[in-house]
């Protein structure tokens, strides 16, 4: 079958895209846009890669391209669908610049939230670990494992942060984790974006839900050396 030579790598393209967009979201946080497409870009450059490996596999991926564009020995049947999608594409390209555009009647959307209040059951938390420096530095063991390669040395500059849009949180800015009590810290590092209200829209954090591999305890002391690494202090009710 001539045309399974491209029928095969648009199927995975296709696949790739399904799963990320919706198969990640059942698992963890769903992923940005931004990431979905870079995902998408790399696969593709492998895909090109790979069929021109050699002058024939070159010419058996991409000369029915070319001839398809171009019209050599074609039928009428072939002649007809290129007329179509010569001429289908320019519209599809104007209707999607025209719809991203146009001014629309539709009530504008909700106000998001950077900050959304946690559900009523993490509002009152508190800290059960004590301060002490032993707890600290365990804690921050446990951020340099599991949180450092998205927020880096609590800067928000890891060496992952780049694929993320919004970007990861900068703990050393007072604006972040100093203006939040340690509850509504555990209760974002436990559900991740997955568990944001309908305030953190329009986008979901891709923050990882950690509450299967991180127990309670390890949390706590999370967030102990987050704000001990950022030099700040958490919020409180006086």
């Amino acid at each position: 079958m001539k045309g399974g030579i491209h029928l095969k790598p648009a199927l995975l393209m296709v696949g790739l895209y399904i799963f990320f967009k919706f198969g990640m979201p059942l698992f963890t946080a769903p992923l940005p846009a931004s990431l979905i497409m870079l995902y998408l870009m790399l696969t593709f450059s492998g895909i090109m890669i790979f069929m021109t490996l050699s002058g024939t596999s070159m010419e058996s991926f991409l000369g029915p391209i070319f001839r398809f564009i171009s019209g050599d020995g074609q039928d009428g049947t072939m002649k007809m669908a290129r007329l179509a999608v010569l001429a289908l594409f320019p519209l599809l390209v104007g209707w999607q610049t025209y719809t991203s555009t146009a001014s629309s009647t539709a009530p504008p959307a909700e106000n998001r939230t950077v900050h959304p209040a946690p559900p009523g059951e993490f509002a009152a938390m508190s800290n059960p670990v004590p301060n002490t420096p032993e707890n600290v530095m365990q804690g921050k063991g446990l951020y340099a494992a599991y949180c450092s390669p998205c927020h880096g040395l609590f800067d928000g500059k890891g060496p992952a942060s780049r694929g993320f849009n919004p970007p990861p949180a900068n703990f050393k800015d007072p604006t972040t984790i100093a203006m939040l009590q340690e509850s509504y810290l555990f209760w974002r590092i436990k559900k991740g974006g997955v568990g944001l209200s309908v305030e953190g829209m329009p986008w979901k954090s891709a923050m990882p839900r950690w509450e299967f591999e991180l127990k309670d305890e390890q949390i706590w002391k999370i967030i102990m050396g987050e704000y001990d690494g950022a030099g700040q202090k958490p919020r409180t009710w006086e």
